[in-house]
């Protein structure tokens, strides 16, 4: 949600800004519709006043006896007191009007995101590690646990149907294993507090995270008063919600391991094959609370964070600065993180971590107080995948496939797998 007061002060670089998005200018329709509201609130306070005034006249009238002025001016607080309803009304649906149009609008980029018009226009921040050189032509995700028995996509199908899967034995304990793995490093060596969340949440969370309205056809409804959350962004940033947080308590990390589900309506045809696309997933999200001074440098450390899972796992990534044409409706820059599939030959995202200001937060009407300011101020929220489990999954089996077909364990999960070092064909 965007500050209509900044907006007024400052029409050209929002449109500007929102140009750099690839949209037309926002600002004349935005201000049209505030000098409007503002108008109907000066006309409300003038008669508020008249009525107030007019009131204490009808007393002095009263005292003085003078019936005939005390009537007539009873009947100008009658008649104002008719029409501020109806004005009351127009305010209301002009407020309406602008909030739907405010939250239409995504965030606007930061000014050190790069132009573009789509992912060609990412730039690369940095990588780690190098592709591994593996012994004749890798084979798919799908190719190694179909082959190994363990991961089934016909029998999520008759259960299910399209973009599930079955993974059974040692396949499900490593998935298992690499939300443990996650959990243990963002709470033990990066500072994050876990929380267990609900996965089902009410309109007003999911527009406070900005997946409402603009993206209900990618969302999972669950009767009619739920939705399924398509990340524990949603559960996680709600938490501070309507609520004016101490600024000694900024900024505050919370990290979670939590089933995700997504209605992927405009992946008609992309990645069928496999679990890199998937109705449910699970995924560790990271989310930090902030004061607008800190939430640059959590960002750069959040990045970091995520990046450590993904060390430890020695796997290869590179991290890639979106463009203003590929970042997420509610952020203001976003680090997408993408690991090496040599099956694929090929760079998968499997983290995105994202600066939203105060977008969300203004949606949410969440505030802190600061020691400096008179009155509470919007916090700043971020958040990123610290790391999608199942993803993490494919890029293991990727890139520990042996040539027999079996899998080797990588040392970061080895004690989490109940001393299995190597995973092969089930029995």
């Amino acid at each position: 949600m965007h500050d209509i007061k900044w907006i007024r002060e400052n029409p050209a670089d929002f449109d500007k800004a929102l140009a750099r998005r690839g949209l037309s200018a926002g600002s004349p329709d935005l201000l049209a519709l505030d000098e409007k509201r503002r108008a109907v609130i000066a006309k409300l306070q003038a008669m508020q006043e008249r009525r107030n005034a007019v009131s204490k006249e009808v007393g002095d009238a009263k005292k003085a006896k003078d019936e005939a002025r005390a009537t007539k001016l009873m009947a100008e607080v009658a008649s104002i007191k008719d029409e501020m309803p109806k004005l009351e009304a127009e305010q209301q649906e002009i407020e309406k009007t602008l909030d739907g149009l405010l939250a239409s609008i995504p965030n606007l980029p930061a000014a050190d995101v790069p132009d573009g018009k789509d992912e060609t226009g990412n730039k690369e921040y940095r990588r780690h590690g190098e592709k591994p050189k593996l012994p004749g032509k890798p084979k798919l995700h799908f190719e190694i646990g179909e082959a190994l028995g363990l991961m089934d996509f016909e029998a999520a199908s008759k259960i299910s149907g399209a973009r599930f899967v079955v993974l059974k034995g040692a396949l499900a304990r490593l998935e298992r294993a690499l939300g443990q793995l996650f959990l243990d490093v963002h709470t033990g060596e990066n500072g994050y507090t876990e929380v267990n969340p609900p996965v089902l949440v009410k309109d007003d969370a999911m527009y406070g995270t900005a997946q409402l309205p603009k993206f209900r056809e990618d969302q999972f409804r669950a009767g009619e008063d739920f939705w399924l959350i398509p990340t524990a962004e949603v559960s996680l940033t709600n938490l501070v919600r309507e609520d004016i947080t101490d600024e000694a308590k900024l900024p505050m990390r919370l990290t979670a391991c939590t089933p995700c589900f997504r209605a992927e309506a405009g992946a008609a045809g992309k990645d069928t094959r496999g679990m890199i696309r998937q109705h449910q997933f699970t995924k560790v999200e990271l989310v930090s609370i902030t004061t607008p001074e800190q939430s640059t440098e959590e960002h750069e450390r959040m990045l970091t964070s995520a990046e450590k899972v993904l060390q430890k796992l020695r796997l290869h990534y590179r991290v890639m600065t979106l463009c203003t044409g590929d970042m997420g409706f509610a952020s203001t820059k976003t680090y997408d993180i993408e690991v090496w599939l040599p099956g694929e030959n090929t760079y998968r995202e499997i983290s995105s971590c994202s600066n939203c200001g105060d977008f969300q937060a203004r949606r949410m009407n969440a505030r802190y107080r600061a020691k400096d300011a008179k009155s509470p101020r919007y916090v700043h929220t971020l958040n990123g995948s610290g790391v999608a489990v199942g993803r993490a999954l494919i890029a293991v089996l990727e890139n520990y496939q042996n040539e027999d077909g079996s899998v080797t364990i990588p040392e970061a999960l080895k004690p989490y797998m109940g001393g299995l070092t190597k995973i092969t064909k089930a029995n």
